[in-house]
């Protein structure tokens, strides 16, 4: 009842506010001959003004004064004739009729047909009970269940991955971390993880997600996204032989129509000419990487030698990236192997000289600042 009672007030002030132009009074209309009385007393005055100036006799002064008097007599009476009339008033019954019946009629059959006074209003404990189809309802049914219970390992496992879709990666990747703390690692929980690491990184495999995705293949050999992001990682690194084995052995255990294979596909492409390439410029390791015999030596050096050997090899990429600067996997290792030396200049020094062969705005840009954000380095030349 409340409801029709509001309706009705709202109706009657809507209905007031249109109907008040067209009850307003009729203005008076002004006489049509009210200016002609202003004229021809100006005439008088200009005849008066002429006969002192001696532009005129005064017996034709008098004669014009006489006419003119004359025809301001008669502009006068008429003025005073027409000056009671009222102006007619326009007929806006029909108008007046439109606002007062016609409007609320039509919005009250609209309103019964489509809508549905007889429901209930829903707040927000109620919707939250029963929350349908929204999922926005659901997302905030579930995590005010975990403000309550936030050991609730379900429920994270639950908002997890719906965190991942609705691109709050942040969310995701915090709800996945509980979700394996709670309740335990599966392939699913280690990949989504992952994925969120990946993208909060910008696309970079970072030693984070390499582990989560290790621990997956422990449980599940076969599964292609950890193999994928795997040998992805190996190919940001510069392990470019190591990455197209591995982008082969995922083609290999695939079923060929599998829909990541295209994509795995496009990889092999960009790397089998690379190292095709490498292998015939020349018989050593490519890009300074170590051989069997120079992981073997390691073993048995001293801490300080081993730095040294692998400044070596760091050194020795430098050079062949001044005579290849467009090897983009060797920008990345020189990156982070001047970073884990503790070479934070040069690893700034060498992420300057790579953005400038592959610009930020490129992929292979947006992957060098996102090593850049894991490592700490400054896009300026610095340390963070």
């Amino acid at each position: 009842m409340l409801f029709w009672i509001l309706v009705a007030i709202l109706t009657a002030a809507v209905a007031a506010v249109l109907l008040l132009p067209l009850l307003r009074a009729a203005a008076r209309v002004e006489a049509p001959r009210s200016h002609d009385v202003e004229v021809y007393r100006d005439q008088l005055k200009e005849l008066e003004r002429d006969r002192a100036g001696g532009l005129i006799s005064a017996e034709d002064a008098e004669f014009a004064r006489a006419e003119v008097a004359r025809r301001l007599l008669a502009a006068s009476d008429a003025v005073k004739a027409t000056a009671s009339v009222p102006a007619p008033r326009r007929s806006n019954r029909l108008a007046q009729l439109a606002v007062v019946v016609i409007l609320p009629a039509i919005g009250l059959c609209l309103y019964l047909r489509t809508g549905n006074p007889g429901v209930p209003d829903a707040p927000l404990a109620a919707r939250l009970a029963n929350p349908g189809n929204d999922m926005n309802i659901l997302i905030a049914r579930a995590e005010r269940q975990l403000v309550i219970n936030p050991e609730d390992g379900a429920g994270w496992d639950v908002l997890a991955p719906i965190y991942y879709r609705s691109g709050r990666v942040q969310e995701a990747a915090t709800a996945f971390r509980n979700a394996l703390r709670i309740l335990g690692p599966t392939p699913v929980r280690l990949g989504g993880y992952a994925e969120s690491l990946i993208a909060l990184s910008g696309g970079l495999v970072t030693s984070e997600a390499q582990e989560a995705l290790e621990k997956s293949l422990v449980i599940e050999p076969n599964d292609p996204r950890a193999q994928f992001y795997l040998a992805l990682a190996m190919k940001q690194e510069g392990r470019s032989a190591d990455a197209l084995a591995a982008f082969r052995k995922i083609v290999a255990t695939s079923p060929k129509d599998a829909p990541w294979l295209p994509l795995v596909n496009d990889h092999i492409a960009s790397l089998d000419g690379g190292v095709q390439s490498g292998q015939s410029a020349e018989a050593g390791p490519k890009l300074g990487n170590p051989t069997a015999d120079d992981i073997a030596a390691a073993q048995d050096m001293s801490a300080g030698d081993r730095t040294a050997m692998i400044e070596g090899m760091v050194g020795s990429l430098a050079e062949k990236l001044k005579a290849d600067p467009k090897n983009f996997e060797g920008w990345m290792r020189i990156i982070r192997s001047y970073s884990v030396l503790g070479q934070k200049d040069k690893a700034a020094e060498a992420l300057k000289q790579g953005l400038k062969v592959f610009p930020a705005e490129g992929n292979e840009g947006k992957q060098l600042l996102a090593l850049a954000g894991e490592l700490g380095l400054k896009t300026d030349g610095g340390a963070q």
